[in-house]
């Protein structure tokens, strides 16, 4: 049994007449740490609000840690089961952290233990201080702590009462792009050590991977794919993932022959059609599809017979992402050693390396 488990949620609002979120469904095991995934307005922080309390669904079914949270009649809209949000055992840090300006740090994490003695709740701060790394600040109020340090005060503060589940809303997104990367395998392992689940929302996609196991990509109120950071890259279901998540682009591929020795050709070279990765049929004869290549899948080789114009370079420390022309003009991405340092109007050798095939029908 799922230790989270929203059924068909729908959520929408007086003033709208398209709903914000469409019959969403996804589980969470214990422990798990989950991220929904998108951009700006595809209603990914609407679900945390609506897990945490804050926004009535329109329709659907909410369990938590074996009790119900929410059951909406989707015929009435009728609230058969509500539960107040005081009730549901849910922490949450916002975005922007919340911190009490007029309260320390010890204080502001102890601002939830209230039903506590004392002793205990300075057992607990003690403890969540340790866990976080600010032992030193304890007494220090939020103003004179760096963004990072507020984060990590908020995040003791939502843990202190150890909440069933917590929701954590673009926790890094006032945080410089250094700051996020570091802080984000921080929060990873602060949430592994104390064995919580937890659901993120955020719209970057590294801070997403470096943080859950698994990734739900939104979009217009859906979930597109609820799968592992390494299949929605490798594996995308859907054409709008796989333009998403990662960088590619899509070429022309036809099947020829078949069987074993099926192969799909494509202007870049051929990948062997049994190392397809989805379920997707591929069409036979001369119909063609597009299949995805990664930056990854092109190789830079000064002995390949196929000839790359570089359109543009970006630096990367140890790689060059290379826009390469081909001799029909179309453009593909290659992931370059930055040593091999070649410059706009230059023709490369370039081979294909794909071990995988993602493919969909042609976009015409």
């Amino acid at each position: 049994m799922a230790y989270l488990s929203v059924q068909d949620l729908t959520i929408g609002y007086p003033q709208r007449k398209v709903p914000v979120v469409k019959r969403i469904n996804l589980e969470l095991q214990a422990g798990e740490i989950s991220c929904l995934l998108g951009p700006s307005g595809c209603g990914k922080t609407t679900v945390l609000r609506a897990i945490a309390g804050f926004v009535l669904p329109s329709s659907g079914r909410m369990d938590l840690a074996g009790r119900c949270i929410v059951c909406i009649d989707e015929t009435s809209q009728h609230s058969l089961i509500n539960l107040p949000t005081e009730k549901r055992q849910v922490g949450m840090v916002f975005q922007d952290f919340a911190l009490f300006p007029h309260l320390n740090v010890a204080k502001n994490i102890a601002f939830g233990l209230g039903t506590h003695t004392a002793a205990q709740s300075a057992a607990r701060v003690k403890e969540m201080l340790e866990l976080v790394g600010l032992e030193a600040e304890a007494q220090c109020y939020p103003h004179e702590l760096s963004g990072g340090q507020q984060q990590r005060v908020a995040l003791a503060r939502a843990l202190a009462p150890q909440p069933t589940l917590l929701l954590l809303d673009e926790p890094f997104s006032s945080l410089d792009a250094s700051l996020r990367e570091k802080l984000s395998h921080e929060l990873r392992r602060i949430l592994k050590t104390c064995h919580t689940t937890a659901i993120v929302v955020t719209h970057d996609q590294q801070e997403a991977f470096s943080i859950s196991d698994t990734v739900g990509v939104m979009r217009e109120g859906q979930i597109e794919q609820w799968d592992t950071a390494y299949n929605l890259y490798h594996r995308p279901a859907t054409r709008y993932v796989a333009n998403f998540v990662g960088e590619g682009v899509f070429v022309p591929g036809y099947l020829r022959g078949k069987g074993e020795t099926a192969h799909v050709e494509t202007e870049v070279g051929s990948i062997p059609a049994q190392v397809l990765a989805s379920s997707r049929p591929l069409p036979e004869g001369n119909s063609p599809f597009d299949v995805l290549l990664r930056p990854d899948d092109v190789l830079h080789d000064d002995s390949a017979p196929l000839q790359a114009l570089v359109l543009r370079k970006a630096f990367r420390g140890a790689d060059f992402l290379y826009t390469l022309q081909l001799p029909s003009g179309r453009e593909v991405l290659a992931l370059v050693p930055s040593h091999h340092n070649h410059h706009p109007g230059e023709s490369i050798g370039i081979r294909l390396d794909a071990d995988h095939l993602v493919a969909f029908k042609a976009n015409n």
